[in-house]
């Protein structure tokens, strides 16, 4: 017997039909004798209806009104589910995050889980029942309905699953498992039996759509196994084999290179003949920090007139927000330009293995200038190499390091 956390996204149940499809995946583990949990997004498209409901009433809303309206499409799965399961002669029942309670701090629409009680539903698991809960939600404080931010249920799911200290979290989406890319871009992408927590947080952070990144962060914490699955893919009866995120100790081979990441979300600021001087750096990104612009990928050149250009990137859609405050404090940075380009994209290559193997960098950067294309900015970390690069060589880049780096399924 396994105690499971089960997590169904918002295609998985976007309909009756799916979601009594779900409600058999729940059944045949719970014939198969483990104690289940099951945590569920809203049906397809059903948030981005309420939060058009909250913005046409008005665009400066009161973010805990938000959480209240936009909750209830979980909360109606969850109720739907539980009624389906009882459908198939299976002992549910639905729960709403303050239920449980999953607590969080107050950062309406955003929040982060600050805890989770797990002994009442380990009771109900205990007991043969199946606990249905609406994720993406808990109680704040002054016992205010809030959420966790968009893609929250996978982190709702990883929360509960540690809570209940369960033997393994799985996540059904559309795609049956974490790949070595793309495979609408690269066909020849082969599917990850098993990722280490750093190398699916690394491709979550830059780019890859699977999971979550807080998901991932609080797996890798509370070292929750999470599988990967489709909900859509059968075979024999039973789920086609899925992707796990363990520890690195569990993978007996590492890969040097696990997968290669793409961004087309990025843009690229360039702030012109800066004066160089101690604290140039903290006056630049003190300011975004504080306006809330996250910047990733920074290069400094300093010249030799005593002045510096300082390039950095940032998700595009804070663009306009980072312009308006350069702008802003441009009298007292002293620059004489911005430079902005928003034609960029990110091309991340990821590994444990990059630890114990030289040259992954150059093999980069050669297989990059062999097809033509010009590198803008470089960073890097111990399991990750980062490249920006014009966006029309997106497709191509992404093709060649994966062959380069020997990725291509046989």
């Amino acid at each position: 017997m396994s105690r499971i956390v089960m997590k169904f996204g918002g295609t998985s149940v976007a309909d009756l039909d799916r979601i009594r499809n779900v409600a058999r995946r729940v059944k045949r583990e719970v014939d198969a004798g483990n104690e289940v949990a099951v945590v569920v997004s809203a049906m397809s498209g059903v948030t981005n209806q309420l939060v058009g409901y909250v913005d046409s009433l008005s665009k400066l809303h009161d973010p805990r009104e938000y959480d209240a309206v936009v909750a209830t499409g979980e909360n109606v799965t969850s109720g739907l589910l539980a009624i389906a399961l009882q459908e198939l002669g299976v002992k549910a029942r639905s729960w709403q995050g303050w239920q449980i309670p999953l607590r969080t701090d107050d950062a309406f629409g955003k929040a982060r889980i600050e805890g989770v009680d797990g002994n009442l539903l380990i009771e109900r698991m205990q007991a043969g029942e199946v606990s249905v809960v609406a994720g993406f939600q808990g109680i704040g404080p002054d016992n205010r309905i809030a959420t966790l931010g968009r893609g929250g249920s996978d982190t709702s799911a990883v929360a509960l699953a540690a809570a209940v200290k369960a033997d393994r979290c799985d996540i059904y989406t559309d795609v049956d498992g974490v790949y070595t890319t793309d495979p609408r871009i690269v066909p020849r992408a082969r599917k990850l039996p098993r990722i280490a927590y750093e190398e699916m947080l690394e491709l979550a952070s830059v780019g890859a759509k699977v999971l979550q990144t807080r998901s991932v962060e609080l797996a890798m914490k509370e070292r929750v196994r999470v599988q990967v699955l489709s909900s859509f893919a059968e075979a024999d009866g039973g789920d086609l084999p899925g992707s796990l995120v363990v520890d690195e100790d569990e993978i007996v081979e590492k890969e040097i290179v696990a997968g290669i990441a793409y961004s087309r979300d990025e843009a690229k600021v360039t702030i012109r003949r800066v004066p160089d001087r101690p604290g140039i750096a903290a006056s630049i990104f003190g300011p975004l920090s504080d306006a809330g612009v996250n910047v990733d990928m920074i290069v400094q050149n300093t010249s030799a007139d005593g002045t510096t250009d300082m390039t950095f990137t940032l998700s595009r859609t804070d663009l306009p927000r980072a312009q308006v405050v350069m702008e802003e404090n441009k009298e007292k940075l002293g620059y004489t330009e911005i430079l902005t380009d928003s034609n960029v994209a990110k091309i991340s290559v990821v590994g444990v293995g990059m630890r114990s193997h030289a040259g992954v960098a150059a093999t980069m950067f050669k297989t990059l200038a062999a097809k033509g294309i010009n590198i803008e900015v470089i960073s890097t970390s111990e399991i990750k190499v980062s490249v920006l690069i014009g966006a029309e060589y997106t497709e191509l880049a992404v093709r060649a390091l994966h062959t380069a780096y020997g990725l291509d399924a046989a």
